[in-house]
Order: C-alpha cells, then sequence, then structure tokens
C-alpha cells in the first residue's frame, strides 16, 4: 500500500492494539481503521456512541457525518471528539457513498448513530476481519431489551432477509443490520446507488455477488437513548427495500428477472388461448379474434423479455467481472499481506 506516511488527510490512525471483549490483545501496528458514523438528528445519542467507540477502539479516528441534522447532532459530535463533516444530500444511502469516497482507511467500522449497537463488540469484530481476512463481518443484531427490536422491523427484516438468502444466496440472518466492519477492497470496489435505508440490502447484494469471505458475529442490540426517535417507517422504508431488492434482481439477475417475467407471459397467453383452441377443435372456427391475437401478442412479448434476459445476461456479467477487478486491484491492509522472504 505504499509508505503509511503518504496516507491522505482525513486517514485514521493506526491501530496499535484490540483488545478483543478484554481477553486478548492482537497486535495490528499499521492497520488504519475508521469508525463511521452517518447521523441525521441525533444530538440524544452520538456523545454517547462516540465516546464508546473512541474508548473501545483507541487508535481509531472516529468521523460523524451530519445528514442536514436541525438539532445540535454536529457540534455534540465535536464536542465528544469526532471529526465532524457534513453530507449535504439526504438519505442514509448518499451519506455512506459519500464515506466511503472521501474516507481512506484499512478496516472501516459502520456503525449508526443512534445508541442501539454495542461500542464493546467492535474491538471482536474488527480482530475476526484480520484473523480470517474477512471483507465484512455483521453485527446480527440480538435484543438486549425486549423493546429495542420492534416486532414489524423484525418480520419485516425476517421476510426481506429471507428474499435475498433465495435470491442471491444463503450466507446472512440478519441482512437489514447497521453494524459493520469492512475491509478497504469492499468498500473502494462498491458502487453504491442507494439513496436511503435501503443501503444495507446494497452492500450485502455486492458481498454475495462477489462471494467475497464474510461473516457474522452476534451482538447485543439496545433500546434508542432517551430523547432519540426512529427515523424508520416499516410499511414506507420496507417497500422501499422491496423496490431495491427487485432493481438488483434487474441488475444482477437479468436472466432470472426477465425470464420469470416471459413465464408469466407465456402463461397468461396459454390461458386465453385454451378457449380459442377448443372452439377450433369443435367447430373448425376461430370466433374469438381477439383473444387470439391478444395471446399471439403475449407469446411475442414472452420472447422478446428472454431475449432481453439473455443480452443483459452478459451485460451484467461484465460488470461484474469490472467489480471483481476493481476489487483485486486495491491493495488489503499490510497484515493481510504475506511477508516476503
Amino acid at each position: 500500500m505504499g509508505n503509511r506516511s503518504s496516507a491522505p488527510m482525513g486517514a485514521a490512525r493506526p491501530l496499535s492494539v484490540i483488545d478483543a471483549e478484554g481477553a486478548r490483545g492482537v497486535a495490528s501496528d499499521g492497520v488504519r481503521v475508521a469508525v463511521l458514523i452517518p447521523c441525521y438528528n441525533e444530538e440524544a445519542a452520538v456523545a454517547g456512541v462516540v465516546s464508546a467507540f473512541r474508548h473501545a477502539l483507541p487508535g481509531a479516528q472516529v468521523f460523524v457525518y451530519d445528514n442536514n441534522s436541525t438539532d445540535r447532532t454536529a457540534a455534540v459530535a465535536r464536542e465528544a471528539g469526532a471529526l465532524v463533516r457534513l453530507a449535504p444530500l439526504q438519505g442514509k444511502g448518499n451519506v455512506v457513498r459519500r464515506m466511503f469516497a472521501d474516507i481512506d482507511a484499512d478496516l472501516y467500522v459502520l456503525v449508526d448513530g443512534d445508541g442501539t449497537y454495542d461500542a464493546a463488540a467492535a474491538p471482536k469484530m474488527v480482530a475476526q476481519a484480520i484473523d480470517q481476512t474477512l471483507d465484512m463481518v455483521c453485527g446480527a443484531r440480538v435484543a438486549a431489551e425486549q423493546d429495542a427490536y420492534r416486532p414489524g422491523h423484525r418480520f419485516g427484516n425476517r421476510m426481506l432477509t429471507g428474499l435475498v438468502r433465495e435470491i442471491f444466496g444463503r450466507r446472512f440472518e440478519d441482512m437489514l443490520t447497521g453494524y459493520r466492519v469492512f475491509s478497504r477492497r469492499f468498500v473502494k470496489s462498491f458502487p453504491a446507488a442507494s439513496k436511503g435505508f435501503e443501503i444495507e440490502t446494497e452492500l450485502t447484494v455486492h458481498a454475495l455477488q462477489l462471494r467475497l469471505p464474510c461473516t457474522e458475529m452476534d451482538t447485543a442490540y439496545g433500546a434508542r437513548a432517551e430523547g432519540s426517535a426512529s427515523k424508520l417507517n416499516t410499511v414506507r422504508d420496507g417497500l422501499r427495500i422491496l423496490r431495491m431488492i427487485s432493481l438488483l434482481v434487474r441488475e444482477e439477475r437479468p436472466l432470472l428477472f426477465f425470464g420469470t417475467a416471459a413465464l408469466a407471459l407465456i402463461v397468461a397467453a396459454g390461458v386465453l388461448s385454451v378457449p380459442v383452441v377448443r372452439d377450433y377443435i369443435d367447430t373448425g372456427l376461430v370466433p374469438r379474434f381477439p383473444s387470439l391475437i391478444v395471446a399471439v401478442a403475449l407469446i411475442a412479448l414472452g420472447m422478446l423479455s428472454i431475449g432481453c434476459g439473455l443480452i443483459l445476461d452478459t451485460v451484467s456479467r461484465a460488470r461484474l467481472e469490472q467489480r471483481r477487478l476493481a476489487y483485486l486491484a486495491t491493495p488489503g491492509p499490510g497484515v493481510f499481506q504475506e511477508p516476503r522472504a
């Protein structure tokens, strides 16, 4: 990765020692760790989050990106010791995209600024990323309090995670967690397109499509700090995530997407053509010309859909190959590299 002293301004300081639950120290000199905290109106919780992560990862630099907050989030985060920057485009996806573009580090810890995630788990997650040379470690949420993980959110997470598992691969149980550790390779090869809370879905599918080494680790999930309000809307954000899954299927698995559409069109054409064929067999006539015309049109559209799927599948494979090359072209942390003889 070249001389560490040439790292750009804003890069995290070297993490000298990682204490995993206070039980062991993992030497990792030269590995730059950045804690990324996207925030919108988190005045009540952000100071505690910054302080907790500065204590858990004393060698890391903590960044807070304020997303047009109308309260004192930025000032409180700065007073707590974070490096505060502004992200004017509204939405968590926009903030994460800006963070990934701005910050240069070897490992990135992404966490929400609402105080619901356990900072004490961060050293263990970072240590696992280093020890097992992983590109993503997800903090799978385990509710520490009865009301911390609302039933609607829990049901929606299971449904959406299950859908992604069926389409893209069965590797994650909590796709929508906001607590993750990434390698530099992951971050710099991730073509973020999301605007809002659907960013977690996009991160997960990116890892699944590139078949990156990843894992999950159970982490405590608590209630929000007093005075802090959730920005999530179960129905609205669930529909946005469902839309993102649909778009990702179209872009990443176009043959599946357009093949399914083609099958539906051909089945509909078959249903419409049954009475036409029956009348022709019985009378030798075709009195239902409108049904026949529609059935033929549906079959033509189905064949066109299959053709589109085949063409776009080739394009999708080329895009996936470009992302894989971008991933391979990005050096990992020095600790990941084999020592020279």
